[in-house]
Parts: structure tokens; C-alpha cells; sequence
């Protein structure tokens, strides 16, 4: 079984990570090693998964404390929910301001406007709601 499992540095190399960051995510109770390969901490595959999701999360504004309770929640815990609810909403709001941005750097890539930050089209996005 040992054969199956990944090697700490496969997983820091695979996830783009240090080791330090795992074995810091594993002192937080975000991921588990599975055992050791010698004096190596060693994961099951899924740790990839997890990592992934860890990193999208931190991406989204998400405390490691606050991916640590969401990794031990249950469907009982209102309160969590409610705050997933709350950033959930938040998230939709960055979505459309990174959307509207998105739209007017292309805009801006190509416009002859003088200066681009005048142009109509590169102004209008800004003014949506």
C-alpha cells in the first residue's frame, strides 16, 4: 500500500507548494498524511483534490480557519451555512466587477481612443451595474 501513496515531496512539487505549507496545512487540521515512507510523510493521491480546493478557497477571500471548519461541517451547521450563503453572494459581486474589468482591458487592448481611459466603450463597462 505504501507504493500507492505519494512521497511530501511529490505532492509539494505536483501541488506547487513548499513542504513547509502542507506540513502547516496538516498541523491545521486540513490534510492528513496517510503514513510515512521512511521519515517522509506520505498522502493518498486525493490530497491533490483537497490542496486544489484549499487553494480556491484561499483565492476566494477564505481564512484557513474558516477551510478547516468547512472541511469538518455538517449539514446541521446553520451557522456555517449562512456564511457560505454571505460569500457566496460576495463572490458573485467580485464576479461581475472582474467581469466588467475583463471586458474593458480588451476593450482598451485594441482601442485607438485617445486616452483609452476616455473612450466611451472602455467607460460604459464601469457604468453597468
Amino acid at each position: 500500500m505504501i507504493g500507492e501513496l505519494l512521497d511530501i515531496a511529490e505532492v509539494a512539487e505536483r501541488s506547487g507548494l513548499a513542504p513547509s505549507a502542507l506540513r502547516f496545512y496538516e498541523r491545521r487540521g486540513l490534510i492528513a498524511p496517510a503514513g510515512r515512507n521512511g521519515l517522509r510523510r506520505a498522502y493518498e493521491p486525493d490530497v491533490l483534490g483537497r490542496l486544489t480546493f484549499i487553494a480556491c478557497a484561499r483565492g476566494a477571500g477564505f481564512t484557513i480557519a474558516e477551510i478547516a471548519r468547512f472541511l469538518r461541517a455538517t449539514p446541521e451547521d446553520t451557522e456555517l451555512r449562512a456564511r457560505l450563503a454571505t460569500k457566496a453572494r460576495e463572490l458573485e459581486e467580485d464576479i461581475a466587477r472582474l467581469t466588467r474589468m475583463h471586458a474593458s482591458l480588451r476593450h482598451a487592448a485594441t482601442c485607438t481612443h485617445e486616452p483609452l481611459v476616455d473612450c466611451p466603450d472602455f467607460k460604459r463597462e464601469f457604468e453597468r451595474p
